[in-house]
């Protein structure tokens, strides 16, 4: 009987039923791979196996082509998993649990963590899986898409399940900022550069009339507070101030 290799990490095994394109193997190899995945399992490709166009679509993720196990039916390639769950855009008639690609990532997370195994089934390109195929499974994932085309690709499926998985098991930055070769300005650059500038606006007479001077300080304080700036970018706009005041002495 034909086998699954498993890697080490503790993950889903993603079963391809009846894929019909070579490259949509091996898209969803690659999109596997983006996210740490690397248990592939196939049910009767259409064009046999191996295919040299999944290799070729894999771009770099062939490893799981080359370790990706082989059946000839669902229940051979799910006959180890305690919990299956069916990727589907249809109704089906079927009384089973739906869940988003979210929540069901979720709850795969919290049974293999258990000891469980889990398995995601995805259908052929075509139309998707058959009733026979859902009917084994625990339960179905859903993705919210658009309800007037909701044909997704087979490797856009995985990719898309893949990243719910990948938020569930690693740390995910939602907002960063890439410093390059600059760090931030501390609270005294930050005054050092309010002071510059409030009392060179003040030789200007920037602050006028008399009686609107403090809150218009005050305003400008306010701004230079909203405003996070790098060391680099505090020393270019003190450089600014001098040089245009340099500017105005020479009268040019």
């Amino acid at each position: 009987m034909p086998s699954a290799k498993s890697s080490a990490s503790p993950q889903p095994a993603f079963v391809l039923v009846r894929p019909q394109m070579g490259e949509n193997i091996g898209g969803a190899a690659r999109a596997m791979w983006n996210f740490g995945l690397d248990r592939m399992r196939l049910v009767a490709p259409r064009d046999g196996w191996p295919n040299p166009k999944a290799a070729a679509m894999s771009s770099g993720a062939g490893r799981l082509l080359d370790e990706a196990g082989l059946f000839d039916d669902v229940a051979s390639a799910v006959g180890d998993c305690t919990y299956v769950f069916a990727t589907t855009a249809r109704q089906r008639g079927l009384t089973k649990p739906a869940f988003s690609p979210e929540r069901a990532m979720q709850l795969a997370a919290e049974k293999i963590a258990a000891g469980e195994k889990v398995a995601v089934m995805f259908g052929p390109e075509r139309a998707g899986l058959e009733n026979d195929d859902v009917a084994r499974a625990n339960a179905i994932i859903t993705v919210p898409v658009n309800p007037e085309f909701a044909s997704l690709n087979l490797a856009q499926c995985v990719l898309l399940t893949g990243y719910e998985w990948r938020r569930q098991v690693a740390q995910v930055t939602h907002e960063t900022v890439e410093m390059g070769r600059a760090d931030w300005a501390s609270s005294i650059e930050m005054e050092k550069l309010a002071e510059h500038y409030e009392t060179r606006l003040e030789q200007a007479g920037f602050f006028f009339p008399l009686e609107k001077a403090e809150s218009m300080k005050l305003t400008l304080r306010n701004l230079w507070g909203r405003m996070q700036l790098t060391g680099a970018d505090v020393q270019m706009l003190h450089g600014v101030m001098r040089q245009m005041v340099r500017w105005k002495e020479r009268g040019d």
